[in-house]
């Protein structure tokens, strides 16, 4: 059976901790001058992956 490959995709996009699957914040990208300090302090905040996306999450990662 051939070997499993990763998505390279969610390679870049989420990172795999001990017990949960990390990912990125969106809107932190541009025009950001507008938004609150309130609000960019909350977007700065570790974010986790929801639980019924972390089988096809791993599924992508390669961690079957």
């Amino acid at each position: 059976m051939p070997k499993m490959k990763t998505v390279r995709g969610a390679a870049k996009r989420f990172k795999a901790t001990k017990n949960k699957i990390k990912r990125g914040s969106a809107f932190r990208s541009h025009i950001l001058t507008k938004k609150p300090t309130k609000r960019m302090r909350g977007l700065k905040e570790p974010k986790y992956v929801d639980s019924r996306d972390v089988k096809s999450v791993k599924l992508m990662l390669g961690q079957a």
